[in-house]
Protein backbone atom coordinates (compact mmCIF):
# COMPACT_ATOMS: atom_id res chain seq x y z
CA UNK A 1 0.00 0.00 0.00
CA UNK A 2 1.03 3.62 -0.75
CA UNK A 3 2.04 6.02 1.88
CA UNK A 4 0.30 9.65 1.41
CA UNK A 5 2.29 12.39 0.81
CA UNK A 6 0.82 13.79 4.49
CA UNK A 7 1.98 11.18 6.22
CA UNK A 8 5.11 11.29 5.14
CA UNK A 9 5.80 15.08 5.81
CA UNK A 10 4.11 13.76 9.63
CA UNK A 11 6.43 10.70 9.75
CA UNK A 12 9.28 13.36 8.79
CA UNK A 13 8.23 16.02 11.44
CA UNK A 14 8.29 18.61 8.88
CA UNK A 15 6.88 21.72 10.26
CA UNK A 16 5.30 24.04 7.66
CA UNK A 17 6.12 28.09 7.62
CA UNK A 18 2.58 30.14 7.08
CA UNK A 19 2.29 30.11 2.77
CA UNK A 20 3.38 33.76 1.60
CA UNK A 21 0.69 36.35 0.23
CA UNK A 22 1.11 37.20 -3.27
CA UNK A 23 3.73 39.72 -3.53
CA UNK A 24 2.31 40.84 -6.71
CA UNK A 25 -0.31 40.37 -9.63
CA UNK A 26 -0.71 36.55 -9.30
CA UNK A 27 -2.25 34.08 -8.00
CA UNK A 28 -0.14 31.64 -5.73
CA UNK A 29 -1.29 28.35 -7.61
CA UNK A 30 -3.40 27.44 -10.40
CA UNK A 31 -5.17 24.12 -11.22
CA UNK A 32 -5.20 23.56 -15.08
CA UNK A 33 -7.18 20.11 -16.01
CA UNK A 34 -4.82 17.72 -14.21
CA UNK A 35 -1.87 19.77 -13.15
CA UNK A 36 -1.17 22.34 -10.41
CA UNK A 37 1.04 25.15 -11.13
CA UNK A 38 2.55 27.02 -8.15
CA UNK A 39 4.28 30.00 -8.61
CA UNK A 40 7.62 31.16 -7.61
CA UNK A 41 8.39 30.42 -3.53
CA UNK A 42 11.00 31.88 -1.76
CA UNK A 43 12.45 30.43 1.61
CA UNK A 44 10.07 31.69 4.48
CA UNK A 45 11.14 30.46 7.55
CA UNK A 46 8.57 29.39 9.97
CA UNK A 47 8.12 32.53 12.02
CA UNK A 48 7.29 34.29 8.38
CA UNK A 49 10.18 36.17 7.54
CA UNK A 50 12.25 35.36 4.49
CA UNK A 51 15.64 34.04 4.49
CA UNK A 52 18.12 36.15 2.94
CA UNK A 53 21.71 36.00 1.17
CA UNK A 54 23.71 35.09 -2.02
CA UNK A 55 25.13 32.24 -2.78
CA UNK A 56 29.44 32.75 -3.51
CA UNK A 57 29.03 36.22 -1.68
CA UNK A 58 27.43 35.83 2.16
CA UNK A 59 26.28 32.51 2.22
CA UNK A 60 27.80 29.12 0.63
CA UNK A 61 26.34 26.29 -1.02
CA UNK A 62 25.26 24.29 2.09
CA UNK A 63 23.57 27.40 3.21
CA UNK A 64 21.92 28.01 -0.03
CA UNK A 65 20.97 24.00 -0.17
CA UNK A 66 19.41 24.51 3.44
CA UNK A 67 17.62 27.01 1.66
CA UNK A 68 15.89 25.51 -1.08
CA UNK A 69 15.13 22.72 1.41
CA UNK A 70 12.92 25.65 2.71
CA UNK A 71 11.79 26.81 -0.11
CA UNK A 72 10.05 23.71 -0.42
CA UNK A 73 8.78 23.49 2.83
CA UNK A 74 7.24 26.82 1.83
CA UNK A 75 5.60 25.74 -1.43
CA UNK A 76 4.41 22.25 0.35
CA UNK A 77 2.71 25.55 2.79
CA UNK A 78 1.29 27.11 -0.08
CA UNK A 79 -0.01 24.03 -1.67
CA UNK A 80 -1.74 23.06 1.29
CA UNK A 81 -3.26 26.28 2.09
CA UNK A 82 -4.64 27.21 -1.72
CA UNK A 83 -5.35 23.64 -2.69
CA UNK A 84 -6.50 21.85 -0.06
CA UNK A 85 -4.73 18.44 0.04
CA UNK A 86 -1.44 17.47 -0.61
CA UNK A 87 -2.43 13.44 -0.92
CA UNK A 88 -4.35 14.73 -4.79
CA UNK A 89 -0.66 15.22 -5.95
CA UNK A 90 0.37 12.38 -8.08
CA UNK A 91 3.97 13.55 -9.11
CA UNK A 92 6.24 16.60 -9.64
CA UNK A 93 6.33 16.93 -13.40
CA UNK A 94 9.01 20.55 -13.58
CA UNK A 95 10.98 22.27 -11.58
CA UNK A 96 12.67 25.73 -11.82
CA UNK A 97 15.39 26.53 -9.30
CA UNK A 98 16.76 30.26 -9.01
CA UNK A 99 19.71 30.92 -7.13
CA UNK A 100 20.72 34.31 -6.16
CA UNK A 101 24.35 33.77 -6.97
CA UNK A 102 27.87 35.74 -7.87
CA UNK A 103 28.60 34.91 -11.50
CA UNK A 104 31.80 32.55 -10.77
CA UNK A 105 29.37 30.82 -8.46
CA UNK A 106 28.27 27.76 -10.39
CA UNK A 107 27.06 25.16 -7.84
CA UNK A 108 23.27 26.20 -8.63
CA UNK A 109 22.57 22.27 -9.47
CA UNK A 110 23.89 21.41 -6.07
CA UNK A 111 21.51 24.03 -4.43
CA UNK A 112 18.10 22.79 -5.73
CA UNK A 113 18.78 19.58 -4.72
CA UNK A 114 18.00 20.65 -1.52
CA UNK A 115 14.82 21.57 -2.66
CA UNK A 116 14.21 18.20 -4.87
CA UNK A 117 15.38 16.22 -2.08
CA UNK A 118 12.79 17.09 0.10
CA UNK A 119 10.06 16.06 -2.83
CA UNK A 120 11.61 13.03 -3.51
CA UNK A 121 11.32 12.10 -0.18
CA UNK A 122 7.42 13.30 0.29
CA UNK A 123 6.71 12.39 -2.80
CA UNK A 124 8.43 9.13 -3.01
CA UNK A 125 11.72 8.62 -5.73
CA UNK A 126 9.73 7.73 -9.14
CA UNK A 127 6.74 10.15 -8.27
CA UNK A 128 8.98 13.23 -6.38
CA UNK A 129 11.72 13.48 -9.14
CA UNK A 130 10.45 15.15 -12.37
CA UNK A 131 12.64 17.27 -15.13
CA UNK A 132 13.88 20.34 -13.64
CA UNK A 133 16.59 23.78 -14.52
CA UNK A 134 18.29 25.21 -12.12
CA UNK A 135 19.81 28.68 -12.77
CA UNK A 136 21.39 31.80 -11.14
CA UNK A 137 20.02 35.02 -11.78
CA UNK A 138 19.89 37.98 -9.13
CA UNK A 139 16.46 37.76 -6.97
CA UNK A 140 14.23 39.77 -5.41
CA UNK A 141 14.73 40.98 -1.83
CA UNK A 142 17.99 39.29 -1.55
CA UNK A 143 16.32 35.56 -1.17
CA UNK A 144 19.16 32.68 -1.70
CA UNK A 145 16.85 30.70 -3.89
CA UNK A 146 12.82 30.80 -5.68
CA UNK A 147 11.53 28.20 -7.19
CA UNK A 148 8.46 27.63 -9.39
CA UNK A 149 7.10 24.09 -9.80
CA UNK A 150 4.04 22.08 -11.72
CA UNK A 151 2.59 18.74 -10.26
CA UNK A 152 0.22 15.92 -12.12
CA UNK A 153 -3.00 15.42 -9.89
CA UNK A 154 -4.72 12.68 -9.32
Amino acid sequence: MKTLASEKIKSMGLEFPPAPPPMGVYRPILVVGKFLYVSGQGPVKNDGTLMIGRAGDDIDKDEAKKAAHQVGLTMLSTIQTHFGDIDKIKRVVKVLGMVNSTPDFGKQPYVINGFSELMAAVFGEENGIGVRSAVGMILPDNIPVEVEAMFELY
